[in-house]
């Protein structure tokens, strides 16, 4: 886990290390201010957001505005997160899914759920690039609509 921040934070849900290094090295390398707090799998995303155990310190791990949630990871799945959100009646922080799936019914559960845009990863370092400038402007305003996230590389609804 990385340093957390002391403003709002941009929580990032992904349990392969590889792929926060790629987000890691977009943002470096498309020069954005995201300074991005990770955990690992779904359990410790709920703990995070429900400030329980060493979350419980607002100052060092402040609510997120931006949740970036990987559907495929163990202990809690990102739809159990949406689902337990749900139930929470939680509408901050604002979910973007970023995963591998483009399954229709993942797609439509999430949206369901409440996420605000579903974002299919990117193989190419370019694309994602961009993806984390658009995903650097929400954050510093998730009150607007997410529809500049929404652009890129979207999976549509069918």
């Amino acid at each position: 886990m990385n340093q957390p921040v002391s403003t709002p934070a941009f929580l990032v849900a992904e349990d392969a290390e590889s792929d926060v290094l790629f987000l890691r090295r977009a943002i470096e390398q498309a020069g954005a201010d995201l300074p991005i707090v990770v955990v690992m799998d779904g359990q410790q995303t709920i703990d995070y957001l429900s400030g329980r155990g060493p979350y419980g310190d607002r100052t060092r791990y402040p609510m997120p505005s931006v949740l970036l949630l990987d559907l495929k990871m163990p202990r809690k799945s990102g739809l159990e997160v949406l689902e337990w959100m749900k139930s929470e009646r939680l509408e901050s922080p604002k979910v973007i899914v970023m995963t591998s799936s483009d399954q229709p019914g993942d797609v439509h559960r999430a949206y369901e759920l409440g996420a605000v845009a579903y974002i299919v990863k990117p193989a190419s370092l370019g694309i994602l690039k961009k993806i984390v400038l658009e995903l650097a402007a929400f954050w510093k305003n998730p009150g607007l609509a997410a529809a500049g996230v929404q652009s890129w590389y979207l999976r549509p609804l069918p």
